[in-house]
């Protein structure tokens, strides 16, 4: 029995799923024929209240598209140090917008509005690079699935609006900060000029994510996307899961949210275990005595079937999914509770 807690992308489709995969109906959507396709990208965009949605294969790619239709080279985005955009994107920033990172030294991936209008350039000093957006992320991958303040991020809004800057949430696991906060995608829609969400990960698809926004700046994110990679064809095949799990993986998120404070609180009680980091969502990153090998205990997690991630510096992370059942759950906290 193995138990992989590495991430909420090991997830496999639900015959559910792969039945309305199977049954979509496709078209090519280069000349936007594909029906599945168009209906996906319709919901988000009215779920959000925004004009238009776009499909792409993965999220790194929607949010690189987000920075190019923002920005020009040369000029700079205002995120965390945290941010998922500047650690794990492969530096695309850089290589795809010719655009640098003005990092703001956060909580746990969020700052301040006042940190945010600290970090702009003024716009009269051409030495320093030109400020053209604010990039959040809800929930933060690195600060362990934290939860933006609903009115903190308002704030933000009328920092960009105060300085015609532009405003992107990454909201990979938007998601999980939904069901978690009891807050609903009009009010994300009403604050950001684009909004890129995953259906590869808490919503259990095989692939996918989308950016929506308005129709001023996604006339462009066709071309963008073109350019980042070209055109897919029938790939309402996708798109039939991401409907499915809107309709059937949406609401269950809050399970997940469960087990991820369960493996918390048995942690914290651990004796290899120096602190929990606080638990809001599905991510759990837990930091291990100084007496602990982090090699060690990996292997002794790996010897019973248990897959989870190493951050380096003792710290370690687990993230509860789709998969991850109430039999693997019990069993789990057994282990644990043993080791």
């Amino acid at each position: 029995m193995t138990i992989d807690l590495r991430s909420d992308t090991v997830t496999k489709p639900t015959k559910g799923m792969l039945d309305a995969m199977l049954n979509a109906e496709v078209g090519d959507d280069v000349y936007k024929e594909d029906p599945s396709i168009n209906a996906l990208e319709k919901r988000l965009a009215d779920m959000f209240g925004m004009d238009e949605a776009l499909f792409f294969p993965t999220g790194s790619m929607a949010n690189q598209a987000a920075l190019k239709l923002h920005t020009n080279p040369g000029e700079q985005v205002i995120c965390d140090k945290y941010a998922h955009i500047y650690n794990y994107e492969g530096g695309g920033a850089s290589f795809n917008s010719g655009i640098s990172c003005k990092l703001v030294d956060g909580h746990r991936g969020m700052f301040t509005a006042e940190q945010a209008e600290a970090s702009v350039n003024p716009p009269d000093f051409y030495h320093s690079p030109l400020t053209s957006l604010i990039a959040v992320e809800n929930t933060t991958n690195k600060g362990g699935g934290a939860c933006w303040d609903f009115e903190e991020l308002k704030k933000l809004r009328q920092i960009a609006t105060k300085h015609n800057l532009g405003y992107h949430l990454d909201g990979a696991r938007l998601w999980n900060a939904l069901i978690s906060k009891g807050e609903s995608p009009k009010q994300y829609g009403e604050l950001f000029d684009t909004i890129s969400v995953c259906l590869s990960k808490g919503l259990g698809c095989p692939m996918g994510s989308v950016l929506i926004g308005n129709k001023e700046l996604m006339q462009k994110a066709v071309r963008v996307r073109k350019i980042l990679g070209g055109g897919m064809r029938q790939v309402g095949f996708a798109a039939a899961a991401g409907l499915y799990a809107l309709d059937n993986h949406f609401e269950r998120l809050a399970d997940d949210h469960k087990k991820a404070t369960e493996i918390g609180q048995l942690l914290s009680k651990h004796s290899a275990i120096e602190k929990v980091e606080p638990i809001e969502t599905n991510i759990i990153i837990f930091e291990l005595k100084k007496h602990i090998d982090e090699s060690q205990f990996l292997d002794s997690l790996t010897e019973k079937g248990i897959k989870i991630i190493g951050m380096g510096s003792n710290k370690l992370r687990m993230v509860t999914h789709l998969d991850y059942t109430d039999k693997l759950h019990d069993r789990f906290l057994e282990i644990i509770e043993n080791l």
